[in-house]
């Protein structure tokens, strides 16, 4: 099962509809111990990445948190603002990321680049290394849908897993080892999304049966 980590900063409920639309079992989750007993986690995320990082503080959840991801190194995927907390800082806010991922993420210069912000709408992913989330899928073009201001600038080349081009070319997705972050919803991405999930649940410890709560 994959557990959903519910901390009051994502639509936790749209995540699991989709999980369940693929048949894949997942459970929401808000405690340590729970969090503790996971084999797979997501975290989504929408929001200001100061109030994350503050309400995984003040529910004491950030040390269970950093022993999933880097002690026993679960499959953990962050989503959108949760991508974002995975890094060591934002632009965004004062506050430090979880620094899992080295990384950091950016605003937009909307004014430079000519272009509205928040980046929302559909948009094109360009696969840069291979991964059982996209691979054998069948797609010849990977759409999803973005609603964001800040970018993610991972350190290390090997960590992008996608890029998407707003103005600037810019990290849509890594992956380094057992975490992986997407800036896109996959939850609202129709097709693209289902067949995301689908192939991350087979291959990052999720199994067939729905969601159970």
């Amino acid at each position: 099962m994959i557990a959903i980590l519910d901390y009051g900063m994502g639509n936790v409920g749209s995540i699991v509809n989709m999980l369940k639309k693929v048949s894949v079992a997942a459970g929401i989750i808000t405690t340590v111990a729970e969090i503790e007993e996971a084999q797979s986690l997501i975290i989504p995320g929408v929001g200001h990445i100061d109030n994350a990082i503050e309400r995984l503080e003040s529910a004491g959840l950030r040390d269970a948190l950093d022993d999933a991801a880097m002690r026993r190194c679960i499959p953990i995927l962050g989503i959108c603002l949760g991508m974002q907390i995975m890094t060591r800082s934002s632009e965004e806010g004062r506050r430090q990321g979880l620094g899992w991922v080295p990384a950091r993420a950016t605003r937009f210069d909307g004014e430079a680049l000519g272009l509205r912000v928040p980046h929302m709408g559909w948009n094109v992913v360009n696969l840069r290394k291979q991964s059982p989330c996209f691979d054998g899928d069948g797609f010849d073009e990977h759409r999803f849908y973005f609603v964001h201001s800040y970018a993610v600038q991972c350190e290390d080349p090997a960590d992008v897993l996608t890029t998407t081009t707003y103005g600037i070319e810019f990290v849509s997705a890594f992956q380094r080892g057992n975490l992986t972050g997407v800036q896109f919803h996959p939850e609202k991405s129709h097709k693209f999304g289902e067949s995301f999930f689908r192939r991350y649940a087979a291959s990052h410890g999720g199994h067939p049966g729905g969601a159970t709560s």
